[in-house]
C-alpha cells in the first residue's frame, strides 16, 4: 500500500512538473523599431509590397511601403523579404487550464456546481504551461479562454501568449459570462421526448437563476447595508448588458432560443459552437448576434448531411451575411492547428483573406479586443508574427514572433525534440 501511495505520489508530481515550459518571457523593447524590407500584411487592407513597420512602446507607429521614414534612434531590423502578419487569434481554447486529458491534476477548466458565475478562468491559469509556447510557435498569440462545467461555468478571459504569471497574460480579465445552454433533441413523430422536457427544466432554473440574480442587485443597489452576495455580484456586467455572454449552443433550436432569451434579458450574446448556424442565419442577422464556429474539422450533424457540411459552414454564413469567426475544435494541445481549420473553410468557399480575417480581425472584434489586436494598424498592438509565407499554407513557417512589440521565444518542447533527434541521426 505504501508503495502504491509513493507511485502515485511521483505521477502527481511528475506531471505538475511537466507542465512547466523552459521558455523566458519577452523583455521590454527600448526606443523605436522599424521592420523593412518586407511585405506587410494589415489584413484591413491591401497587402504592402516593399513595406516597413514601426513601433515603440508596444504600439504600432507608422506603416507603409516604398523609402522608409526618418526615425531618430531606431533599432532596423531587415526581414529580407518575408512576409509580416498579425498575430493569430484563437477565439476559444481551454489554454494553460489543461496539461495533459491523462492527468487529472492538471485540469483545472471544469468547475464543480451548476451555477459558478463568480469563477475567473484566468487566475486558474498555468502561465508555464509547455502548450502555451507549442501553440505560440504556429504564430497563435492571442486566445480567448472559456471554464467548461455547469450551466454557467464562469468568466471567460482574454489573454496574451507570454507573461511570468496570470496578470501578466491577461488582457481582458472578465471578457465574456460564458452560459451551457440546454441541449434538446428533434422531437420523434410529432412527439416531445424526455430530453425535451428536461432542456425546459434546465431553462426554467437557468431563468430562475438570473431572476433571482437581478432582484438581489436592485437589492442592493437601494441598501448597500445588504449581505452581499459574490456570484450575483458577478452577473451584474452580463445582466446590464456591459459584458457579453457567450452561449454554447450547436444546433439550430438551441441558437434560435438562446438568442431569442438573451435578446429578451437585455444580454449581448455570442454564439459558440454554432454547428446549425446557417439554418437560423436570418435571426442572427436581425439579432446582430455573431458566431464562433468552433471547428471546420468535424463529422457532419448527422449521417443525411453532406461531408463537406462542416468544412463550407464559414462560407454558407459569410453569404447570409452573419458575422462570424473561427475556432479550432482541437483541445487541448492541438489549438495550433487554427491556421488548417481557417485553411478548410478558404478550400471550401471562403476567399483566402476572409480566411485570414476569421483568425485576425473578425475574431478579435468578436471577443472584445478588435480595437486594439487583429490588424497592423497605427495605435494598434504591435503584437504580429514574421512568416515565409501565407500562414494558412502548411509548408509556411512562423520565424519570429512580437507581442506588444516584445519579441517572444518560439523555441517550444516540440523544436527541442526535433533538435535532439535531428542530432541524434545525424551522429549516428
Amino acid at each position: 500500500m505504501n508503495h502504491l501511495v509513493t507511485m502515485l505520489s511521483i505521477t502527481v508530481v511528475s506531471a505538475t512538473a511537466f507542465a512547466q515550459s523552459r521558455q523566458i518571457p519577452a523583455s521590454e523593447t527600448n526606443g523605436s523599431v522599424l521592420l523593412v524590407n518586407a511585405t506587410i500584411h494589415p489584413v484591413t487592407a491591401e497587402p504592402l509590397e516593399n513595406g516597413w513597420m514601426a513601433f515603440e512602446g508596444g504600439r504600432i507607429t507608422l506603416i507603409g511601403r516604398g523609402d522608409r521614414p526618418s526615425i531618430d534612434d531606431v533599432t532596423v531590423v531587415d526581414l529580407a523579404g518575408r512576409h509580416v502578419y498579425p498575430g493569430l487569434v484563437a477565439a476559444d481554447s481551454i489554454l494553460g487550464l489543461v496539461e495533459t486529458g491523462m492527468a487529472e491534476v492538471t485540469h483545472d477548466h471544469n468547475e464543480r456546481g451548476s451555477f459558478t458565475p463568480e469563477a475567473r478562468a484566468v487566475v486558474a491559469l498555468n502561465p508555464d504551461s509547455d502548450l502555451i509556447p507549442v501553440t505560440r510557435a504556429s504564430g497563435i498569440l492571442t486566445a480567448l479562454v472559456v471554464p467548461d462545467g455547469g450551466r454557467i461555468p464562469g468568466q471567460a478571459a482574454v489573454i496574451r501568449l507570454d507573461g511570468w504569471d496570470w496578470e501578466d497574460l491577461a488582457i481582458t480579465p472578465s471578457a465574456a459570462l460564458v452560459i451551457e445552454w440546454p441541449s434538446t433533441e428533434r422531437p420523434s413523430f410529432g412527439r416531445r421526448s424526455s430530453s425535451d422536457t428536461n432542456a425546459a427544466k434546465q431553462f426554467d432554473t437557468l431563468n430562475d437563476y438570473c431572476d433571482e440574480a437581478e432582484a438581489y442587485l436592485a437589492a442592493i443597489d437601494a441598501d448597500s447595508s445588504l449581505p452581499r452576495d459574490s456570484r450575483a455580484e458577478s452577473l451584474r456586467a452580463a445582466l446590464t448588458g456591459e459584458q457579453p455572454v457567450l452561449i454554447k449552443a450547436s444546433t439550430a433550436g438551441q441558437i434560435a432560443t438562446a438568442v431569442a432569451w438573451a435578446k429578451h434579458r437585455g444580454l449581448d450574446p455570442i454564439i459558440l459552437g454554432g454547428e446549425e448556424a446557417d439554418e437560423v442565419a436570418a435571426l442572427l442577422v436581425e439579432e446582430d448576434v455573431p458566431v464562433i464556429v468552433r471547428g471546420v474539422h468535424r463529422y457532419p450533424a448527422s449521417r443525411s448531411r453532406n461531408p463537406d457540411e462542416p468544412h463550407a459552414l464559414p462560407a454558407r454564413l459569410r453569404d447570409a451575411g452573419v458575422r462570424f469567426c473561427i475556432a479550432p475544435r482541437d483541445r487541448p494541445a492541438h489549438l495550433r492547428n487554427l491556421p488548417h481549420h481557417a485553411a478548410t473553410a478558404v478550400a471550401n468557399g471562403l476567399t483566402p483573406e476572409e480566411g485570414l480575417r476569421a483568425i485576425t480581425i473578425d475574431a478579435a472584434a468578436i471577443i472584445g479586443v478588435g480595437d486594439t489586436l487583429g490588424s497592423l494598424e497605427p495605435g494598434k498592438s504591435a503584437t504580429f508574427i514574421v512568416t515565409t509565407g501565407d500562414p494558412l499554407q502548411l509548408r509556411t513557417e512562423v520565424e519570429e514572433a512580437w507581442i506588444d512589440g516584445r519579441p517572444v521565444d518560439l523555441t517550444s518542447r516540440h523544436t527541442q525534440l526535433r533538435d535532439k533527434y535531428r542530432r541524434k541521426y545525424a551522429e549516428g
